[in-house]
């Protein structure tokens, strides 16, 4: 998914890149959530059923970028974010997640 996509909705480049990130380490834990069922989704996350179903159907603004960071983690997925320097005239640079 494309962060311009984020700004063609009339997020600031700025939101657009969190949306990203944070679009980007859903599709990371879906995709590691899809070796458990639910039941074993919801001991491994710490969390209740409804929780975890609404993780799975996509409700992502059910879930803060830090609840997301913890249930990378939970799932073992290394998470991170990467900063640098901006070059002269480029966008906001935020970081991305590592898989």
């Amino acid at each position: 998914m494309s962060q311009r996509l984020f700004e063609d909705l009339g997020f600031s480049p700025a939101e657009a890149k969190a949306l990203k990130m944070k679009t980007d380490l859903h599709t990371q834990i879906v995709k590691a959530a899809s070796h458990y069922s639910q039941h074993e989704l919801e001991s491994i996350l710490q969390t209740s059923q409804p929780r975890v179903s609404d993780l799975l159907r996509g409700k992502m603004s059910k879930f803060s970028l830090e609840m997301l960071v913890c249930y990378a983690e939970q799932l073992g997925l290394e998470t991170s974010i990467k900063t640098h320097a901006r070059t002269k005239g480029a966008s906001v640079g935020v970081g991305t997640f590592a898989d």
